[in-house]
C-alpha cells in the first residue's frame, strides 16, 4: 500500500482511498503506466456510450473524463506550487460546477481523449522535474496539508477510481 510510504499528515484522510488506489510505488511510473491504460481503454467505449449516464444525475462518460483532466490540472498546479515553496493556503474547487460550465456534450470524443494525453504528458514532464526532497515538501490546500507526492498518487488514484465506476456501471 502507498500510504504506508507517507506519513499520514502529508494529506487529508478523505484522500486515503485515492492514495491507496495509486497501482505504483513510484509517482512517474503510475503516471505513465495509467496513460497507456486509459487509452487503450477509452478507445474500447462504443460510441454509444460517450454521452452515457447510469443513472439521472450522474456524469455522462465524456463528463467523467473531464472532471478527471480537471482534477489533474488543479492537483498539478497544487503540486507546483508546493514544489516551488509558496505557502500561499490553497483554495479548494467545486468539481460540479466545473463539469457543468464545461459544455463537454458539444465536444468530441476524440478531442477529450487528445486532451487527456496532453493534460496527462505535462503531469509526466512537471513529476519527473521533483527530486525526492521536493516531493517530500507540505503545502495547505483545501484547509489540510498536501505534500507533492501525495498530491501524484492522488491524480493516479483519483484516475483508478473514476475508470473503475465507468467499469462498473456504465459499460
Amino acid at each position: 500500500m502507498i500510504s504506508n510510504h507517507l506519513n499520514e499528515t502529508e494529506y487529508h484522510s478523505y484522500y486515503k482511498s485515492y492514495i491507496n488506489n495509486a497501482a505504483s510505488i513510484d509517482i512517474v511510473e503510475g503516471l505513465q503506466t495509467n496513460l497507456k491504460n486509459v487509452v487503450a481503454f477509452l478507445s474500447q467505449i462504443p460510441e454509444s456510450k460517450h454521452n452515457y449516464a447510469y443513472e439521472v444525475g450522474k456524469w455522462t462518460i465524456k463528463e467523467v473524463l473531464l472532471h478527471v483532466m480537471d482534477t489533474e490540472r488543479i492537483f498539478a498546479y497544487r503540486a507546483l506550487r508546493i514544489a516551488r515553496g509558496d505557502k500561499t493556503p490553497l483554495a479548494g474547487f467545486e468539481q460540479d460546477a466545473y463539469v457543468a460550465n464545461a459544455n463537454v456534450l458539444k465536444r468530441s470524443f476524440k478531442s477529450l481523449v487528445e486532451e487527456y494525453k496532453g493534460v496527462r504528458s505535462s503531469t509526466i514532464s512537471l513529476f519527473e522535474s521533483f527530486d525526492e526532497i521536493t516531493l517530500q515538501n507540505i503545502g495547505e490546500a483545501s484547509g489540510s496539508p498536501a505534500s507533492v507526492r501525495a498530491l501524484g498518487y492522488i491524480i493516479t488514484g483519483h484516475e483508478n477510481h473514476h475508470f473503475n465506476v465507468i467499469k462498473e456501471r456504465y459499460l
